[in-house]
């Protein structure tokens, strides 16, 4: 079980494909991007339309054109991509969809998942793309 849509999946990829392939100044289009993190290349479009319109990721046009990251964008936080996308229901909502669960009326999972679920937002606030991306160049993280 995925804890993040396929959308929101993508999203992080491709910001993590564009920050380790921009750190040298470069930029990378869409069909390398589709490629290396094996997105249908149209639905990839509109993800990365949506990142940069809202700041996650830097786009230029023209035949040196293509999206990558500068310092700014490498300083926002993954929650951010999380939220940008799939809005904050994953770090609010219900872990088994349930529309009337609440603290007051919790379902059988409520307080185990929101133990988890504070503990991924936590995780995500706390790390920026340009250390996530660091841990990768690293080989920390696969």
């Amino acid at each position: 079980m995925a804890i993040f849509s396929k959308t929101c999946e993508y999203a992080m990829r491709a910001v993590f494909f564009i920050a380790h392939r921009t750190t040298s100044g470069e930029r990378v289009g869409i069909k390398e991007i589709a490629n290396g993190i094996n997105s249908p290349e149209h639905f990839l479009a509109k993800i990365l339309q949506d990142l940069s319109k809202r700041g996650l990721v830097q786009s230029a046009k023209g035949p040196k054109g293509g999206f990558y990251m500068d310092k700014v964008t490498l300083n926002r936080r993954l929650s951010e991509v999380v939220e940008a996308v799939d809005g904050n229901g994953i770090f609010t909502g219900c872990g088994l969809g349930l529309s009337h669960c609440s603290e007051s009326n919790p379902c059988p999972l409520h307080h185990e998942f929101k133990g988890i679920r504070n503990q991924i937002h936590e995780m995500l606030l706390k790390t920026t793309i340009e250390e996530f991306n660091e841990d990768l160049n690293l080989g920390i993280t696969s």
